[in-house]
């Protein structure tokens, strides 16, 4: 499976943005996702993640209140809504779909990767 991340952008602090991640040649239906993101001369890191209904999710502290995620998977489509932007959410941004149908916020149990989109928060 192929994935794509989309609707990153340059926005001022407080702002809003909505990333989109859609899965091509195959189904993410069964498998937890997540968004990771890495900023610059950083390690990446996790961000949120969601289980393959939706019903479970987690974030991480520095998000938690401010970004959530979603998934469609009739539309196989993975969703990061992100409010009150900072400028240290500035990042490549990734999504991810685990090995498994559960939630993770560890990397390694992530098998497929998108392309990032960039996110530029300025002050």
């Amino acid at each position: 499976v192929q994935l794509q991340a989309s609707g990153g952008g340059l926005v001022q602090a407080g702002d809003s943005l909505r990333l989109s991640c859609a899965a091509s040649g195959g189904t993410v239906r069964r498998y937890g996702m997540g968004w990771f993101r890495q900023a610059p001369g950083k390690e990446r890191e996790f961000v949120a993640t969601i289980s393959w209904t939706g019903g479970r999710t987690n974030y991480a502290d520095s998000v938690k209140g401010r970004f959530t995620i979603s998934r469609d998977n009739a539309q196989n489509t993975l969703y990061l809504q992100m409010n009150s932007l900072q400028p240290e959410d500035t990042a490549v941004y990734y999504c991810a779909a685990a090995f498994q149908s559960l939630s993770s916020s560890n990397p390694n149990n992530y098998g497929s990767w998108g392309r990032g989109t960039l996110v530029t928060v300025s002050s």
